[in-house]
C-alpha cells in the first residue's frame, strides 16, 4: 500500500533567500536601534526624593569607598551617617543611588534609636564610572546627603 504525500509545497530557493534577508534586516535593525538602558541624574534624583520632603543638606553622611574599582560586579562601599541615635535624634532612613544603572535606586536603609550607631557596608554593582549619592533622612524630618565618583574600569550592569 502507498503512502498519501503531503501537499506542502517545498520552499524553493527564492523563498529561503528572501526568509534569509528579511532575518538579516531585522537583525540588523534591532542592533542599531539597540542600547543599553542607563538612568541620569533625574531618575537618581527621582528615586532620592521619594525619601522625604525638602532639600537635602550637604553633611552628616559619608561614602567611603575606592576611587577605582576594578570590577564593577561588587563594589564595596561603606556609608556612615553622623548622629546620637537617641530617642529624640537618630537616622531613620537612608537611600543609596547611582546614576548609571539601568535601574539607580541601590538601596533603601531603615534604622530605630536601638542600632546605636549608623553605619553600614553594602556591595553594589556599577555600570560604569558613575556618582553614588546617599540621602539620609533624620528623625526630625531633616535630610543630608553626600555623593562619591567611582570610577569602574570593567562594568558590571551589562557593561
Amino acid at each position: 500500500m502507498q503512502q498519501p504525500r503531503l501537499k506542502r509545497p517545498l520552499p524553493t530557493r527564492r523563498r529561503v533567500l528572501l526568509l534569509a534577508i528579511a532575518g538579516g534586516a531585522a537583525a540588523a535593525a534591532s542592533a542599531m536601534f539597540a542600547r543599553m538602558a542607563a538612568a541620569g541624574p533625574k531618575e537618581a534624583a527621582a528615586f532620592l526624593a521619594q525619601i522625604g520632603k525638602g532639600t537635602p543638606k550637604d553633611g552628616r553622611i559619608a561614602i567611603k569607598a575606592q576611587e577605582i574599582a576594578e570590577n564593577g560586579n561588587t563594589v564595596p562601599l561603606t556609608i556612615t551617617v553622623e548622629s546620637p541615635m537617641s530617642e529624640k535624634d537618630y537616622v531613620k532612613t537612608v537611600r543609596v543611588a547611582a546614576d548609571g544603572n539601568p535601574n539607580p535606586g541601590v538601596v533603601t536603609l531603615h534604622f530605630t534609636p536601638a542600632v546605636g550607631r549608623c553605619e553600614v557596608q553594602i556591595r553594589c554593582r556599577l555600570a560604569q564610572t558613575e556618582r553614588v549619592i546617599a540621602v539620609a533622612e533624620m528623625s526630625d524630618g531633616s535630610l543630608w546627603t553626600t555623593a562619591r565618583e567611582i570610577k569602574v574600569t570593567i562594568g558590571g550592569c551589562g557593561g
